[in-house]
């Protein structure tokens, strides 16, 4: 069993209608920016890649049609991903949170021994949580820099009381960011730390293979 990076209180949703990947950015004042997080572009094309990976992968699953179906708004919900990635890295550092690559490598062996082998952890993320081979390792990261800053903020992830407060860190740091979307993929909500035409956040976090939140 797996549990998703955030393990916040809101469930995960399954995603919506289709909707296709855009490849320009119309009257956005970035030019070729899906996003810009404080001064830094997210661009369209960083954002396909991050599409195609998991596409590609769902495309040589038994289970295709089903997964490619499921997740029509693929797009939308990778670049609400890689929003909320750097969200995260604020609140991190602003609670003094520090993630080694030692972190990382131990939190991946854990989850691999956990699924049963790296080919089937990667296997599981795809169809649950749409996940692509190129994203596993910055998901494993996420997973960690939750619960490190879980730790710094002296709460337990798992109770509603400590759900809250990582949530409020998490606000906290997304109203600094000045998180600029183009508008046709949304507006980025600042109290929901998602992009508000998201009912739900279906954040790419996926997690530690021992238990499920």
């Amino acid at each position: 069993m797996i549990r998703r990076r955030t393990a916040l209180s809101i469930s995960s949703a399954a995603l919506l209608a289709a909707s296709p990947l855009l490849t320009a950015c119309g009257s956005s004042p970035h030019p070729g920016a899906a996003a810009v997080v404080e001064g830094d572009r997210i661009t369209v094309s960083q954002l396909q890649s991050q599409v195609e990976d998991v596409r590609a992968a769902q495309r040589s699953s038994p289970q295709a049609s089903r997964l490619i179906q499921d997740t029509g708004q693929l797009s939308r919900v990778t670049l609400n991903g890689m929003i909320f990635d750097r969200v995260l890295d604020h609140a991190a550092e602003e609670a003094g949170v520090n993630v080694t690559r030692s972190d990382v490598q131990k939190a991946q062996t854990a989850a691999e021994q956990g699924a049963g082998g790296a080919d089937r952890l990667r296997q599981m993320w795809l169809q649950q949580y749409a996940i692509g081979p190129g994203q596993v390792e910055t998901t494993v990261r996420n997973q960690v820099a939750m619960d490190k800053l879980a730790q710094a903020l002296g709460v337990d992830r798992s109770s509603p009381q400590g759900q809250e407060k990582i949530v409020q860190a998490l606000r906290d740091a997304s109203a600094k960011m000045g998180i600029d979307v183009n508008p046709r993929f949304g507006t980025w909500d600042d109290k929901k730390v998602l992009l508000g035409n998201l009912k739900e956040p279906w954040l790419r976090n996926a997690p530690a293979a021992d238990k499920q939140a």
